[in-house]
């Protein structure tokens, strides 16, 4: 084997290191951004050094992702591919960096925390799917609630009515008895019920997959029981040829 494969195989396995390696402190990460993130909305009596440090927790999560963009870029066997194939990622990264409003950088954390999720085995779906409903959840929850609160002729008020809201908005039920009334309310509102639809949509994919495996592997089952059954049914006939021949060879 030359020594650019060896290359070649030796970043691939740093890369795949280090993802294994990452995915759990940055999740953990990513919840720390959540409580952070929470805190000063939901307590909205919070004094200025509480929500100093919520905002230094904030962009130290939001740092430590851009940190693991970089390391994968490093450690990508073609960096202009990973950089093509993986434009979400750099963009959640530069997106706190355009303006910084505490929005986006949730935004980000979310792109970013789905993006390292998606990286986990097939198996653990389910479990990232719902994680990903609670979480669109809380951070629509408390986004709305943050620019609604105190807007004029607003209807959201309270925690309570931004997860009723939420609620509603991801399901595309939409009641009406509460509503963003602000653009930027609005533009949640848009991203909120566009997660809901695709979070289905997911569902409904993954159960289907579910089902074909099941079927497949019947199907396969059944294929082999068949062609078991013909295999004994030709050495029988064998067997009875052979048979019928030492019968006619004896005087």
């Amino acid at each position: 084997m030359s020594m650019g494969a060896d290359a070649k195989i030796g970043h691939d396995t740093a890369a795949a290191r280090w993802e294994r390696r990452t995915q759990r402190p940055l999740l953990a990460l990513a919840v720390a951004f959540a409580v952070a993130y929470a805190v000063p909305i939901v307590a909205g009596s919070a004094g200025p050094a509480v929500t100093r440090a919520c905002a230094v927790v904030e962009w130290t999560v939001w740092a430590a992702f851009a940190v693991d963009y970089a390391v994968r870029l490093r450690l990508a066997r073609d960096r202009r591919t990973f950089v093509r194939t993986h434009w979400l990622d750099l963009l959640a990264v530069l997106l706190p960096l355009i303006q910084p409003l505490r929005l986006l950088r949730l935004v980000s954390t979310l792109l970013l925390v789905g993006r390292r999720a998606r990286m986990a085995s097939q198996v653990r779906l389910t479990t990232y799917v719902a994680g990903s409903v609670v979480g669109l959840l809380m951070f629509g929850s408390l986004a709305v609630l943050s620019v609604e609160r105190d807007a004029p002729g607003g209807n959201i008020r309270t925690l309570g009515d931004a997860v009723w809201w939420s609620f509603t908005t991801m399901t595309t039920v939409g009641y009406g008895d509460h509503a963003p009334t602000t653009g930027l309310g609005r533009v949640l509102a848009v991203g909120l019920m566009l997660s809901g639809i695709a979070l289905l949509g997911v569902v409904t994919a993954n159960i289907a997959a579910w089902f074909i495996s099941r079927f497949e592997k019947d199907d396969a089952e059944e294929r082999r029981q068949t062609a078991a059954i013909e295999a004994l049914t030709e050495e029988v006939r064998a067997l009875r040829a052979e048979v019928a021949a030492l019968q006619e060879r004896q005087p």
